[in-house]
C-alpha cells in the first residue's frame, strides 16, 4: 500500500493556526498592540474600517525591524522573546510563541512599514495568504505600521460567521481597554472610519482608568497596596454603594498580561458578602506581580487562562487585602447617627457650678371658653372687639343620646357570599373580567398575603397572584406597545442627571436610542461620552435614571448581534422589572382592584415576558381535602 500521510504545507498549517489563534478583527488588534509593547512603544495608535473587516492599521514609535527580521517575523514560531523551553518561567513579554504575525499573514493581506532608525530607510513588505508579494527598502518613520486588509478574504466560511459592526466594534474595544489599562506609560489612540474613539496621554493608572471609564468612577474606588513574599498585589476595588447588577467593570492582571480568574473572582465577591444586595456586583482593577517561574501562562493561545503555582494562599492574601481595604476607608457598615448640622447639647455632669437648666414655665386662663356666646375677653391672637357666634347648636346631637339612622354593625358585616363565577374563560382557570360579590352593600376585597401575593375567589378555587410578576407582566406590555407604536411617555426633568458611557457603550447605545426614545428617554450629547437625561419614562419616580439608564445599555449589549426585536423586548423587560413593585410592598384595595384588572386585561396573564408563573389555583377540592 502507499504511503498516506503527508506534511502540510506551512500555508494550510498557519490557517489551522488561526483558527485559534485569529478569531475576530478584534484578535489581530489584541496581537498587534501586544507587539507594540513589547517593542518599547511609547505610543500606539490603532486605526480601523467597517470594524475591522476592510482594515486594521496599528502604528507604533518602538524599536522597528531590520529588513531580515520584518521577513522572518512572518515564519512560524519565529520569536524574538525566546530561546530554550526554560525561557517559558522568566518571560516578561506579552508574545512568545512567534504564531501571531503568520496566522494573521494567512487569512488577510498584510503591509508592513517598519524602520530602525529615524529618518532612515525602512522596509515595505506584502504578504497576501502567506504569500510574500514584494519586499523593497522605503523612507519610514521610526517603528512599525502594520496594515491588515480583507481579513479571512480566502476563508470565506470564517467571514460569513463576522458578527454586526456593532458587536466587533465592541470586541475591539474591549481588547483595546485590556492593554490600555495595564499600561499607563504608554499613549493610546483608537480611531474608527476617521473617528476618534479615544485618546489616552501616557499617565497614571488611577487617571488611566479614568480615561477609560469616565471621570465619575474615581469617586468609586478605593485604592490597596499589598505586598508579601509571594506576591505584590495593587490597584483598585470598588465602593459597596457602587454595586450594580450590569456593566461591573472587572479585571484581573498578572506581570502586565490581562486574565481570567474565576477561583479569585470569588475571593472578592466572598469580601463583600453582606455589603451588597444580591446579585449585584462591585468593580474592581487588580493587579498581580509574581514571580513568573510561578505562573504558567502557556495554556490556551490568546494566554487569558493562567495557572499559579499556590492559588489558596494567593486567594487567602487576595481576600484578605480586599477587606482589610473595605475596613480601612470605612466602607463597612456601622450603626451610626446623622449629626450634620444638629446643636451641640452638652452633656450633664455632677460639678457643682453647673446648673441644670429650668424648663420654661406656662401660663393659662382656665376659665376660658371658645364656644360662649358672648366674651369680652381679648385673649384670641387677634382680637377684633366683636361678639363671637354661638358654636353649641351646631354640635348638639353628636352624643350617644344624639344618634339616629345609624345602621347595626351586623348590616354593615353580613356573612361572606361567594364571587361570581366570571373567571372562567376558554376552559382555563384565568379570568378575564371580575365581579364583585356584595356583602350588604360593600364589595368585597381582594387579600394580600405577607406583601407578596393576592388572593382571590374564583369558581375553581382560591386564586394565588405574584403581585410584583403581575406587575412586570402589565408594564411590559404598556412599554412594548410604546416602542412598536413610537410612543413616548415622558416626564420633563427639573434638573436634568449626567450620565458617562465608555466607548464601548455609546455604540451600543446609539443603536438603541430611538427604542429609549419610545420608552420616555429624552438625552441630550454633550460631547465626550457624556449625556443629560433629560426626561425619563412616567411612572418610574423614585429610582436611579443614570443607573437604570446603564443598566438598560448592558442588557442591550449582552444581546449583541441579535435581531431588533429581541433587543426590544429585552430593554422593555429589563424596564419593566425596574419599575415593578417590589415583594413585601402593602397595597391597598384600589391598588389590588387595579392590579388584578391591569393583569387580566393583557393578552398573556398566566406568565411574565421570561416564562415565569404569575396566576396560581387552589383547586377547591384540594382545599376540602385539608380539612378531611
Amino acid at each position: 500500500m502507499s504511503d498516506i500521510i503527508r506534511l502540510l504545507p506551512d500555508s494550510v498549517a498557519n490557517q489551522i493556526a488561526a483558527g485559534e489563534v485569529i478569531q475576530r478583527p478584534s484578535s489581530v488588534i489584541k496581537e498587534l498592540v501586544e507587539n507594540a509593547v513589547d517593542a518599547g512603544a511609547t505610543r500606539i495608535d490603532v486605526l480601523v474600517e467597517d470594524a475591522g473587516k476592510t482594515c486594521v492599521r496599528v502604528i507604533d514609535n518602538g524599536k522597528g525591524m531590520s529588513p531580515t527580521d520584518a521577513r522572518m517575523a512572518f515564519e512560524r514560531h519565529a520569536t524574538s522573546k525566546i530561546r530554550t523551553a526554560d525561557d517559558l518561567f522568566t518571560l516578561h513579554t506579552m508574545g512568545f510563541r512567534g504564531e501571531a504575525l503568520p496566522s494573521i499573514a494567512a487569512v488577510a493581506q498584510v503591509e508592513l512599514r517598519t524602520c530602525q532608525e529615524e529618518g532612515g530607510v525602512g522596509t515595505l513588505l506584502e504578504i497576501s495568504g502567506s504569500k510574500v508579494g514584494r519586499q523593497e527598502s522605503v523612507a519610514c518613520a521610526k517603528g512599525s505600521d502594520f496594515s491588515v486588509k480583507n481579513l479571512f478574504f480566502n476563508v470565506p466560511a470564517r467571514r460569513k460567521f463576522l458578527k454586526s459592526n456593532q458587536t466587533e466594534l465592541s470586541n475591539i474595544l474591549t481588547e483595546f481597554e485590556r492593554v490600555a489599562l495595564v499600561n499607563p506609560g504608554v499613549a493610546f489612540s483608537l480611531s474608527q472610519g476617521g473617528t476618534e474613539m479615544l485618546n489616552l496621554p501616557a499617565t497614571g493608572l488611577r487617571q488611566r482608568i479614568m480615561g477609560v471609564f469616565g471621570k465619575k468612577v474615581n469617586q468609586d474606588l478605593l485604592s490597596f497596596d499589598v505586598k508579601t513574599t509571594m506576591v505584590h498585589l495593587s490597584g483598585f476595588i470598588g465602593k459597596p454603594e457602587a454595586a450594580r447588577k450590569k456593566g461591573a467593570r472587572q479585571f484581573f492582571f498578572v506581570n502586565g498580561r490581562f486574565m481570567r480568574h474565576p477561583y479569585f473572582h470569588k475571593a472578592v465577591t466572598e469580601a463583600y458578602e453582606n455589603l451588597v444586595p444580591m446579585g449585584e456586583q462591585v468593580s474592581y482593577f487588580i493587579y498581580f506581580e509574581t514571580d513568573p517561574a510561578s505562573i504558567d501562562v502557556n495554556i490556551h493561545p490568546t494566554k487569558t487562562e493562567i495557572k499559579f503555582e499556590n492559588e489558596q494562599a494567593l486567594w487567602q492574601i487576595l481576600s484578605a487585602a480586599v477587606k482589610e481595604t473595605l475596613g480601612r476607608f470605612n466602607e463597612v457598615p456601622s450603626i451610626d447617627f446623622d449629626t450634620e448640622g444638629m446643636p451641640d447639647i452638652p452633656a450633664c455632669d455632677s460639678h457643682p457650678e453647673y446648673v441644670v437648666p429650668q424648663p420654661p414655665k406656662l401660663s393659662f386662663d382656665t376659665s376660658y371658653n371658645p364656644f360662649e356666646v358672648e366674651s369680652t375677653r381679648s385673649s384670641w391672637p387677634l382680637d377684633t372687639g366683636k361678639k363671637r357666634k354661638d358654636w353649641g347648636p351646631l354640635f348638639e346631637g353628636l352624643g350617644n343620646e344624639g344618634q339616629t339612622g345609624a345602621a347595626p354593625e351586623e348590616e354593615l358585616f353580613g356573612t361572606v357570599s361567594e364571587l361570581s363565577p366570571d373567571y372562567e374563560r376558554g376552559g382555563h382557570d384565568s379570568c378575564s373580567g371580575r365581579k364583585e360579590a356584595k356583602v350588604s352593600g360593600i364589595p368585597l376585597r381582594h387579600y394580600q398575603y405577607k406583601g407578596r401575593f393576592i388572593l382571590t375567589s374564583v369558581k375553581s378555587g382560591l386564586m394565588i397572584i405574584d403581585q410584583r410578576r403581575a406587575h412586570v407582566r402589565i408594564l411590559y406590555d404598556r412599554y412594548m406597545s410604546q416602542i412598536q407604536n413610537h410612543g413616548n411617555a415622558s416626564q420633563r426633568m427639573l434638573f436634568p442627571d449626567m450620565v458617562h458611557f465608555s466607548p464601548a457603550e455609546i455604540i451600543t447605545l446609539q443603536n438603541i436610542t430611538d427604542d429609549l426614545g419610545y420608552l420616555g428617554f429624552e438625552l441630550g450629547d454633550l460631547g465626550n461620552g457624556t449625556y443629560a437625561i433629560n426626561g425619563i419614562p412616567a411612572g418610574i419616580e423614585g429610582l436611579n435614571p443614570e443607573r437604570l439608564l446603564t443598566d438598560l445599555v448592558h442588557v442591550a449589549m449582552e444581546k449583541e448581534g441579535k435581531v431588533k426585536e429581541e433587543v426590544q423586548g429585552t430593554l422593555a423587560l429589563a424596564l419593566a422589572k425596574a419599575a415593578a413593585i417590589v415583594s413585601g410592598q402593602v397595597l391597598s384595595d384600589e391598588e389590588m382592584d387595579n392590579l388584578v384588572d391591569g393583569l387580566f386585561s393583557v393578552s398573556t396573564p398566566n406568565y411574565t415576558p421570561d416564562g415565569k408563573k404569575v396566576v396560581a389555583v387552589l383547586k377547591e377540592e384540594e382545599i376540602e381535602r385539608m380539612f378531611k
